[in-house]
């Protein structure tokens, strides 16, 4: 199971840097288009984006049989959620919105079967993601197989860092750093960030280290993905389907149109051509 998990091995060797998609919108052809571009990984989003359990599984089906790793955030630290998650075969969580260790180490209990957690076992899905044919050997392999990552994304949860990325079993800190933002006093609202925000971006990242624990953050363009892997960070989205299709449907859009100026030239070149068609009607 661990060689099939395309992220987390890529975490444990070299560098450990890996890129990857944010799928908000439903659909497993969806999910392969984006997959097919190259990622390392791709986050199912059930907490903000349009996707419900059914339309989960299909969406980790499609990421996995392309060779990339299927990460699903759930929508809150419910164990329910991540039963469901993990058992479509995601290759780890993603989990908002957490605020303390106590809160880590429930998850943590969430996610693993005994005798580490409380996970329960039976689902017929998760194997075919692994390329491994029974449940017996994924019961086995799981608890060392799959990602557990926390978003640090609240007051408390900075305020907590250390202890919560002391936890055993919490892999990753993923950083929101929108909603870490509002939490702290200092939303993103022109696209640049305040320096008190950059610093507690930076205390993350050290408390990460000291703990030997990897480190991911959200991103909004190709360009600040590679600021942030420049500084070290090693789970790095890169895109989300829901920013990238409008941008360049837009984009698109506007160079078809051209310049206004451009645009009302063709106007006002229409409206005389129509003029002149109607001269032409009246004059027979």
């Amino acid at each position: 199971m661990q060689a099939a998990n395309r992220l987390q091995k890529a975490l444990r060797t070299g560098s450990g840097l890996t890129f990857g998609a944010w799928q908000m919108l439903p659909g497993s052809n969806h999910s392969r288009a984006v997959a097919r571009c190259g990622f390392d990984w791709m986050c199912v989003d059930t907490e903000h984006g349009n996707i419900d359990d059914a339309a989960m599984h299909e969406c980790v089906a499609a990421i996995a049989g392309c060779g990339v790793s299927p990460i699903v955030r759930i929508a809150a630290n419910e164990g329910w959620m991540v039963k469901r998650a993990l058992d479509s075969g995601a290759h780890g969580i993603v989990v908002p919105l957490l605020y303390t260790a106590d809160d880590a180490e429930k998850l943590v209990k969430s996610a693993k079967f005994p005798p580490q957690g409380q996970r329960g076992f039976g689902s017929p899905f998760p194997m075919e993601k692994f390329g491994i044919a029974t449940t017996t050997e994924y019961l086995q392999q799981a608890n060392e197989s799959l990602l557990t990552i926390v978003q640090i994304e609240t007051k408390e949860a900075l305020q907590n860092i250390d202890a919560i990325a002391k936890v055993p079993g919490i892999d990753v800190l993923f950083v929101g750093p929108f909603d870490l933002g509002n939490n702290i006093g200092h939303p993103i609202l022109d696209g640049t960030m305040h320096e008190e925000l950059k610093e507690a971006i930076a205390k993350i990242q050290r408390a990460a280290k000291e703990n030997k624990k990897s480190t991911g953050i959200y991103c909004t363009s190709g360009d600040q993905a590679r600021q942030f892997a420049d500084q070290g960070f090693h789970m790095v989205s890169v895109v989300a389907d829901m920013i990238a299709l409008p941008a360049y449907m837009t984009s698109a859009l506007s160079s078809a149109k051209g310049s206004y100026v451009h645009s009302a030239l063709h106007l006002a070149k229409g409206a005389m051509s129509g003029a002149a068609n109607m001269t032409g009607q009246i004059g027979t």
